[in-house]
């Protein structure tokens, strides 16, 4: 009977692994990351039977990381708008300096053809849907409050979204401040939608 693997062990040798390949390039054959990793070609096969599962075991750490990180940065924020600019603002602040890893992991998922790519789209789907669901639910319910102006919730996630990601790459890329769209964000599509108590709508 073969012996569990070790999770912990695994996470740290995807970590290691992706920084040799992030250096080398995806080419880099089994053998030669194993001799980087100080490792035997069998360990490294046991743990990781493809570059895609490398890949997969990485992005996942790293979103799940990246949850930890934000997600109690927006459930200190009492509004839900509140919690999505603190969510835009916290997974910058997460990922600066590290915006290169993204990319790279990026282009490794590109690079993996259509089953690989889609089985690390469902592992970021998994991390983050379930906190999705409860984002909407809380702005449907401010909404129905009368704390928020109606508005369609699903595109303004979407556009949060897209903030998000759309930024990481340009920073990576220019090296851009991402401090002005924060407050143009909270400013111009946020505070909007913000309705004071008692607020009567317009006719």
């Amino acid at each position: 009977m073969a012996r569990p693997i070790d999770n912990e062990k695994r996470r740290e040798l995807a970590r290691r692994a992706v920084a040799v390949l992030q250096a080398e390039g995806l080419d880099l054959s089994f053998a030669a990351l194993a001799e980087r990793l100080e490792l035997k070609r069998p360990t490294l096969l046991y743990y990781f039977p493809t570059k895609a599962s490398i890949i997969e075991a990485a992005l996942e750490e790293l979103l799940l990381a990246q949850a930890a990180f934000v997600i109690p940065r927006m459930e200190a924020e009492a509004h839900p708008l509140d919690q999505l600019l603190a969510q835009l603002v916290s997974v910058h602040a997460f990922h600066q300096g590290r915006e290169d890893r993204v990319v790279f992991l990026s282009q490794a998922v590109a690079s993996l053809g259509m089953a690989g790519a889609q089985r690390i789209i469902d592992i970021g789907n998994q991390v983050f849907e379930a906190q999705r669901q409860v984002m909407k639910g809380r702005l449907q319910t401010a909404i129905a409050e009368g704390r928020m102006h109606p508005c369609d919730v699903d595109a303004l996630m979407a556009l949060l979204r897209s903030t998000v990601d759309g930024m990481m790459v340009q920073r990576f890329m220019t090296g851009c401040d991402v401090a002005p769209v924060h407050r143009f964000f909270k400013e111009r599509v946020l505070d909007p939608l913000r309705r004071a108590p008692d607020a009567e709508e317009s006719p």
